[in-house]
């Protein structure tokens, strides 16, 4: 099925077919009225969803290596409180909320992804020094930059590939919203779902009722197997994990569970077959032991995610080459406006972006200020370590913003952390070249992946906003000036959230995986020591990656299947299964779709309150308030009530999914 055939219900049918000039979809706004957009009500609210969704994405990121996209939840509780607040005419308004608040999921992502591994490799080089001035900056300028190297793109992605493009979440969002104009009710199944989701995470989180994660270890022959043949399967049963895994959708959980499945179940029994009585330490001097003797985790932790982050790389390389005309005609563009005297001049209001003059200033301003923080703080004073820097961050940022905008244009995912892994081990390898080694090369490699990682992370997620505004005919030009706004705003919570946890919990002790950190820390901290990176399994990855797509299989999600813990992914299969169940019942198509969306609202609920929830149970630790009985959790009884539970959850998730008010 081509992406055109792909049309989301509750649109008109015309929703994808190439609009002209300045024509927008849908009657609630026009080109040609002036809704209120941008007023005290909707700065005001979209800092506050800013501040809240930074707070809560990052503890589930921390927790299970990925964010939700917040922009779903964001445009529904916007809704929410303009009816609340009886507002006339709030569509306007309400794209701005939702355009500040989606800050949060973007920088949030940024900085999860990298900055933690700054306390993860503490824990080993006392020495390197972290602070939330360190976090906050990076964040920040990371943020702006994604923000101006999109602009130029997103007439070619909004505008001229309109109807090519199936932009998932920015269509469910459009229909929150449009059905919050005509006074739909979708916020009640999405507040419940989040009360459910939300008390059942806290229970586990605050009082340990049952464990988390059921394991094949919950029986002595399931221990057996583990030791003897490395052989162990985990799933996380958390409602946000859950819920996570129905808005990927089946497909694409399918492949991410397929790179994990051939990692736990032949790369890691394969490793400690093959090389079983050898101790293999030429990547990490650090290892003693025979491949034999360690944990199946162990063998995974030391070589086999190496094969995922190869595939990463390389998933990232095919984009770029992929992307490289799309590059090419946006700066075609944007250099022909910079010459023109009136660039804007004729054009409608719904399509009018910052001017391309304060695009190029603003990228040049900021790429100063990112090397005057480089140079102070980050390389301490060293020019020549500052100029390369420099030069492979914003080389970097702007190459892959438009693989970072397709990937959200066409599935919705942003690969994000992967081309981040590719960043730190380009970076790695041309920092040690000219002579930064050691903690404060990890520190520098890290602050440099993590200003990437934002700038990435950002791109993607406002190429869904711009959409949402396209088609209900918003000012792009406001949108993208308030972004910086909610910019600040977000990098100044993660920040402190990101401090709070880890006093908290800490990201090596296992509460809080910090997968994707974990991953950056695992990247650098050889090649910063002088020690050969695995590049022999780096390169594995690379050959698996081009074989993948020459065979038309996603070998981005296929290679984070790879990378991510087994008890992560294993949960997105169980969601997406249930995506699929739900929406195949019926002969009625529209029923089917209506029946998707409800548990589309559903899960986001899920998501949304586990991980407010989350927030909230690790600030009642952080108080010294800890109510988890340790010694239950060890009894193999508290996996089965976990399991129990699970089932529950799914079979409410299922139900209330497939119970929808009649479909003409």
């Amino acid at each position: 099925m081509k992406e055109t055939d792909e049309k989301p219900t509750g649109l008109p049918e015309n929703a994808f077919r190439p609009l002209k000039p300045g024509e927008q979809y849908h009657p609630l706004m026009s080109p040609d009225k002036n809704y209120p957009e941008v007023n005290a009500w909707s700065v005001t609210w979209g800092i506050a969803m800013a501040v809240l969704f930074s707070a809560a994405a990052a503890y589930l990121g921390l927790k299970v290596g990925q964010v939700f996209e917040a922009a779903i939840p964001i445009a529904i509780i916007a809704v929410g409180v303009s009816g609340a607040a009886k507002r006339k005419s709030a569509l306007g308004e309400n794209v701005i909320i939702q355009s500040i608040g989606a800050c949060s999921g973007v920088i949030v992502a940024g900085a999860i992804f990298t900055l933690p591994a700054l306390y993860i490799l503490q824990d080993k080089y006392p020495e390197m020094t972290v602070d939330f001035f360190q976090m906050f900056i990076s964040s920040l300028l990371g943020g702006i930059l994604g923000i101006l190297f999109l602009i130029p793109f997103r007439k070619y992605f909004v505008s001229e590939k309109h109807g090519e493009y199936p932009f998932p979440e920015a269509t469910a969002s459009t229909q929150v919203l449009i059905s919050g104009e005509k006074g739909g009710s979708q916020a009640k199944p999405l507040l419940f779902a989040g009360l459910i989701g939300g008390l059942y995470d806290f229970i586990v989180a605050t009082f340990g009722w049952w464990n988390e994660n059921f394991t094949t270890r919950v029986c002595g022959w399931g221990e057996t197997i583990a030791d003897k043949a490395k052989l162990v399967l985990k799933i996380n049963t958390g409602a946000a994990v859950l819920g996570l895994g129905y808005i990927v959708g089946l497909k694409y959980a399918a492949i991410i569970c397929a790179g994990s499945l051939a990692v736990w179940i032949i790369i890691v029994p394969g490793i400690a077959m093959l090389w079983g009585d050898q101790v293999l330490n030429a990547w990490n001097p650090a290892i003693t032991q025979t491949v034999g003797s360690m944990s199946p985790e162990t063998i995974f932790a030391e070589y086999a995610k190496s094969i995922g982050i190869g595939g990463i790389a390389m998933a990232g390389i095919i984009g770029i080459v992929r992307s490289w005309s799309i590059i090419k005609s946006a700066v075609g563009l944007a250099a022909k406006e910079m010459k023109g005297k009136k660039a804007d001049a004729g054009v409608v209001r719904t399509q009018k972006d910052l001017s391309m003059k304060i695009i190029a200033i603003g990228s040049i301003v900021t790429i100063i200020l990112v090397a005057l923080f480089f140079y102070f703080d980050v390389m301490q004073g060293n020019l020549l370590h500052t100029i390369v820097a420099i030069i492979l961050v914003a080389g970097i940022s702007f190459l892959f913003t438009t693989v970072a905008a397709n990937a959200i244009a066409i599935v919705g995912t942003n690969p994000v952390s992967g081309m981040t892994l590719m960043t730190l081990i380009l970076a790695s390898v041309v920092m040690v070249a000219v002579g930064l080694k050691g903690a404060t090369g990890m520190v520098a490699a890290l602050v440099m992946g993590g200003v990437v990682c934002t700038a990435l992370s950002m791109a993607g997620g406002f190429i869904t906003d711009l959409k949402i505004g396209y088609w209900l005919g918003s000012t792009p030009a406001k949108q993208q000036t308030w972004k910086f706004l909610g910019t600040l705003v977000s990098a100044a919570t993660v920040g402190g959230v990101i401090m709070i946890l880890n006093k908290t919990y800490g990201f090596s002790s296992g509460a809080l995986a910090a997968p994707q950190a974990n991953a950056m820390a695992a990247v650098i901290d050889p090649l910063m020591n002088g020690v050969s990176a695995p590049w022999l399994l780096y390169g594995i990855g690379a050959a698996l990656a081009l074989v993948l797509t020459y065979f038309k299989v996603p070998a981005l999600a296929f290679a984070l299947g790879m990378f991510i813990p087994l008890e992560l992914n294993l949960p997105l299969i169980v969601g997406g299964a249930i995506n699929w169940y739900v929406t195949t019942r019926s002969k009625d198509e529209a029923v089917n779709a209506a029946r998707g969306e409800k548990g589309t609202l559903l899960a986001s609920g899920f998501i949304a309150g586990g991980a407010l929830m989350g927030v909230i149970s690790a600030a009642m630790r952080f108080g010294g308030i800890n109510l988890v009985n340790e010694v239950w959790l060890e009894n193999p009884m508290s996996q089965v009530v976990s399991l129990i539970a699970y089932a529950l959850l799914i079979i409410y998730l299922v139900k209330a999914s497939m119970k929808i008010n009649k479909v003409d």
